[in-house]
């Protein structure tokens, strides 16, 4: 996995571009392979793109499109939330992100910029990205203009508004700071932060700070009149010259930028020749308002004379154009190679590149959010392209997430029903699905139903079953299906919208049987909760499990967790922790606990555990300190199916986590039962998850 960061700051204008390029070339210095992405930009200039973004690609000449590094627009963001679209802008916003990280060793990945529409919050989106894209933060803030203990303040705020989203912020950075306050603020931050958080302060540097002539320029969509080759003169300060020249010369500062109207001949040949006079301070540029440019005879004058100021004219108002000019804020340009070189040589001389880059390199996270973990689902299903049979074509919920499936073409389908039905219900919903491209079979009356009679029979026969019972079960769907597995024309199943948990799963129990060595099916729920994903079993069909069948659940569950990338962490939940409690259910627990310990020595186990030992880490300290699993069990084994299955709907009703599943476990092939009550998107996730089950298989 490559290692990435996200710099994000606390307001506008904070200096993010001197700390993003300075980490482009810190990672670079490592890695020829070094991605960038920016998932909201602004893009409201002439050219409709991001400034920042082409001088980071440009001046690196790193191998991404600009189409590559960006994903949406902000006003394409208040849009989709304002609509209640959050699911689908991250998602969007994870794949296009996975595709980079796929590529390269390093990631740089930018916050927004705070300009632009104000429809939403940006903090709170910044920290929904960072947090959903499991990857740690930099924070950047700017001190200037602020006391001392005011910026200590916002500092803090924004650290903790990240670490109370469950966010990692592995580092802050105090940009723009007095050069006399910079130890101060070093000493203060390091009071006020965790050691583990790495701190660097970064003076304010005037030609970093202050805007350019070409700035002033491009924003005004100006005509350069004389001195092209001076547009990266960097402005101080600026005035306006309305006055008499006698009077307005007392007023110019250094490096300033003069303000006049075009035909003020005796303002732009005074500024000219104050510049040119040791008497007075230089100037950075002269704009030329109204869109007026002075007589022939005066420019002649002007072109005459040697000058290092850029002269350029711009349409507008005087008091218009001196408002425009007073809202710029600096930005580095492709082409201001000057501002560039000026960043880098400032983020080397004080950042700690080294530390830095060691708490980058050394960084772990094991948070998974509900939305970056339907992300792994598609890919690892995708990846495997097992082909699924859904037996209730007659179902406009089945018809509807088949239409989604196939058009991420995700699995090979096969719909059970009449194709003719299949098709009408289709066009009544306006979904946009290809029949020739899913496999439709009408158990009524198929090719396979001779075959499939005679495999059942086979199977069934010890148990009593004749021939003629064998050929008209195959005309049920839920037998028809699980046949299809049998026979290798399908890898999984995914029935119940219809039909009951009994219908679902009997046929499957009967031919495709459990795995060697598993005695009881059991099944798991994947808790989305928002900072990770917990495994849950069996909420959904043993009852009363004994200590050994508790034992099987906890061993499946474990492996159910791991095939879907969590790392197994097991917790036997009770009404008490450790060896304090008495007795018949702690004991079955307690029992059940050893069991898995002697048949899986290697696999994290605790138990008898309560909830709240199980989750909690403050609680995990106080009740067993010891432990390796309390406070962080990523699987939790209820004692009995009334246990499980109000705790898990209690967590999902209480919470609005995510519940995906049941998943059934312990059967050689997989069959998975959904919920009469189920959603499209309860159809599509399981179908993903049973396509993953069929690939571990």
């Amino acid at each position: 996995m490559s290692k990435s960061i996200f710099i994000t700051t606390t307001e506008p204008n904070s200096g993010k571009s001197l700390v993003s390029l300075g980490m482009l070339r810190m990672m670079l210095n490592r890695s020829s392979k070094v991605g960038y992405f920016r998932p909201i930009v602004n893009q409201n200039n002439a050219n409709k793109k991001d400034d920042h973004t082409n001088t980071a690609l440009s001046f690196f000449n790193l191998d991404l499109s600009y189409e590559d590094c960006i994903t949406f627009d902000q006003h394409e963001v208040v849009q989709l939330l304002s609509e209640g679209k959050t699911d689908d802008f991250i998602q969007t916003i994870i794949t296009k992100y996975k595709e980079i990280e796929a590529k390269y060793d390093y990631v740089l990945v930018e916050g927004t910029d705070f300009s632009g529409e104000g429809g939403f919050t940006e903090v709170d989106v910044n920290l929904m990205i960072a947090k959903n894209l499991g990857i740690p933060v930099l924070i950047v803030g700017a001190g200037n203009n602020k006391k001392k203990q005011e910026f200590i303040n916002i500092m803090q705020l924004s650290y903790h508004s990240f670490i109370q989203k469950e966010v990692d912020v592995i580092g802050v950075i105090a940009n723009k700071i007095d050069p006399n306050e910079i130890d101060f603020i070093r000493e203060k931050l390091t009071q006020a932060f965790p050691k583990n958080v790495h701190i660097d302060v970064v003076p304010k540097v005037k030609l970093l700070a202050n805007p350019t002539v070409r700035e002033v320029s491009t924003l005004l969509d100006s005509k350069v009149l004389f001195g092209e080759q001076f547009l990266d003169n960097t402005i101080s300060n600026y005035s306006t010259g309305a006055m008499q020249l006698r009077n307005y010369l007392t007023h110019l500062k250094e490096n300033g930028l003069v303000i006049t109207p075009g035909d003020r001949a005796d303002i732009i040949l005074g500024a000219l020749q104050a510049n040119a006079s040791s008497n007075y301070p230089k100037i950075s540029g002269i704009v030329l308002t109204g869109g007026l440019t002075p007589e022939d005879s005066i420019l002649k004058l002007i072109e005459g004379v040697q000058s290092s100021v850029p002269i350029i004219s711009a349409e507008g108002g005087t008091f218009e154009v001196t408002n425009k000019v007073g809202d710029i804020k600096p930005k580095i340009y492709a082409n201001n190679n000057q501002k560039i070189l000026l960043a880098l040589d400032t983020f080397d001389k004080y950042i700690n590149v080294d530390e830095l880059t060691q708490v980058l390199t050394n960084f772990q996270s094991e948070k998974l959010t509900p939305s970056m973990f339907q992300y792994r689902l598609l890919q690892k299903a995708r990846a495997s392209k097992k082909h699924i049979v859904l037996p209730e074509g007659n179902d406009d919920r089945i018809i509807t997430a088949a239409a989604r499936l196939q058009l991420l073409n995700i699995v090979d389908l096969t719909i059970l029903g009449d194709k003719n039905e299949i098709q009408q219900r289709s066009d009544r919903l306006g979904l946009q699905i290809d029949l020739n491209k899913i496999n439709i079979l009408n158990p009524q009356d198929s090719i396979h139903n001779e075959a499939f009679g005679k495999t059942l029979f086979e199977a069934r026969k010890h148990k009593g079953m004749t021939e003629t019972t064998a050929m008209d079960l195959t005309r049920d769907v839920s037998y028809y299906g699980t046949l299809m597995i049998l026979n290798g024309l399908a890898d999984g199943m995914v029935s119940g919208a219809v039909h009951t948990t009994m219908h679902t799963i009997k046929p499957s129990l009967q031919i495709i049987k459990t795995k060697p060595g598993v005695s009881v099916v059991s099944s798991v729920f994947f808790m989305c909760l928002s900072d990770r994903v917990s495994v849950m079993g069996d909420c959904a069909v043993n009852p009363n499990p004994n200590a050994e069948q508790l034992a099987e659940i906890a061993i499946s569950s474990a492996e159910s967790a791991a095939a879907f990338g969590i790392e197994p962490k097991v917790a036997m939940l009770s009404y008490s922790s450790g060896s304090s409690g008495k007795g018949e259910e702690v004991e079955k627990v307690r029992k059940a606990t050893q069991i898995v310990k002697e048949k899986k020595p290697n696999l994290k186990i605790e138990g008898p555990i309560q909830y709240d030992a199980a989750v909690d880490m403050g609680v995990a300290k106080t009740k067993m300190p010891e432990s390796a699993v309390a406070g962080q069990a990523s699987v939790l084994i209820f004692p009995d199916l009334n246990t499980g299955n109000n705790t898990y709907k209690a967590i999902q009703r209480e919470t609005g986590a995510l519940a995906i599943g049941p998943m059934l476990q312990g059967l050689n092939k997989p069959v998975n039962d959904l919920s009469r009550g189920c959603t499209v998107d309860d159809i599509f996730n399981t179908v993903l998850l049973t396509a993953i089950q069929a690939n571990q298989n």
